[in-house]
């Protein structure tokens, strides 16, 4: 048996795991009976940690205090979290760079040597190429996050790329972060339709709307959703392209932002891309160096006709 303080670490540990656990559970995990669990969850709340019955069954779970406790993270997660901490001190989230840099400061304080040697090993290692793209207000991040969780409407001011806006009520479904910029997925009411909004050109209304039930996603693969709306469906030609390459060849060189990517087999991919320019997506597809094929639109099949006429015609 373990002894009484490294079972409540094991306990706290355990509690920390998104899932309700019995006494019963908790018990058989301990090798403990459960009245000494009973005892054991009062000396966390006693330490501020805020442990909640479950309704209905005998069960706990973590839930959120007034203070933040103290957290325990394996070694993995201390890494994890220091990493991205210092991602975040450069990333695309304004105004979160300082806050990083001091939780950051405080974890690097107390991680043991060998993690410490990981952290620091990676960050002599790299070099941060800031993107230069567009910042996103954590409030609105916070303001989205929190009715996605929740399942509230979530009314916001949307500005569109030629600077219009307008006013849309959406049943939020997920955030996605391609690198680059922050993308909500979600329903949009008023055009009974799923919608991808840029982040950084809405603004919300607090406060947020009423409760609804949430949807079936628009897609099992959520990622590749996110891609085609953003890379193909804004713009006035969208294409569909064979490339000569595996899947994982091209991605080396086409973003998501820019084209989704899909297997066909271990040689070729499917490139779905967009442009308000043909011959914008012509230098675009060139530029690769992969054999290619253009399927559609048939202004870009005629067009790439033409331009190979007028660049054969153009030599000797």
């Amino acid at each position: 048996m373990l002894e009484t303080s490294a079972r409540l670490l094991r306990l706290l540990s355990l509690l920390q795991t998104p899932r309700d656990w019995t006494g019963t559970d908790l018990a058989e995990r301990l090798e403990v009976d459960v009245r000494t669990v009973r005892r054991d969850i009062d000396k966390l709340r006693n330490l501020g940690y805020p442990v909640e019955a479950t309704a209905g069954v005998a069960g706990y779970r973590l839930g959120a205090g007034a203070k933040l406790p103290p957290l325990l993270l394996d070694d993995d997660e201390a890494v994890a979290v220091a990493i991205g901490l210092r991602t975040a001190a450069g990333g695309t989230i304004t105004g979160i760079e300082d806050s990083s840099l001091r939780a950051l400061t405080k974890l690097e304080q107390v991680l043991p040597s060998r993690l410490r040697h990981r952290v620091s090993l990676l960050q002599s290692a790299t070099v941060v190429v800031q993107a230069g793209g567009p910042t996103v207000d954590p409030d609105t991040l916070t303001a989205i996050a929190g009715a996605i969780r929740d399942s509230h409407r979530l009314r916001f001011d949307y500005r569109s790329h030629d600077g219009a806006t307008s006013l849309r009520v959406t049943e939020p479904h997920r955030l996605a972060h391609t690198g680059r910029r922050w993308y909500l997925i979600g329903w949009d009411v008023d055009r009974a339709d799923w919608r991808t909004y840029r982040v950084d050109r809405l603004h919300p209304r607090i406060p947020t709307g009423p409760r609804f039930t949430p949807r079936e996603a628009p897609d099992v693969d959520l990622s590749g959703y996110v891609s085609r709306g953003v890379s193909s469906s804004p713009y006035r030609y969208v294409a569909r392209i064979t490339l000569g390459v595996p899947a994982e060849v091209a991605a080396e060189r086409i973003a998501p932002t820019v084209g989704a990517l899909e297997a066909v087999d271990a040689e070729t991919c499917l490139l779905r891309t967009g442009s308000n320019s043909l011959d914008e997506l012509a230098i675009f597809v060139a530029s690769f160096g992969y054999p290619f094929r253009v399927h559609e639109p048939p202004e870009f099949v005629a067009h790439l006709r033409e331009l190979a006429t007028r660049l054969a015609n153009s030599v000797d």
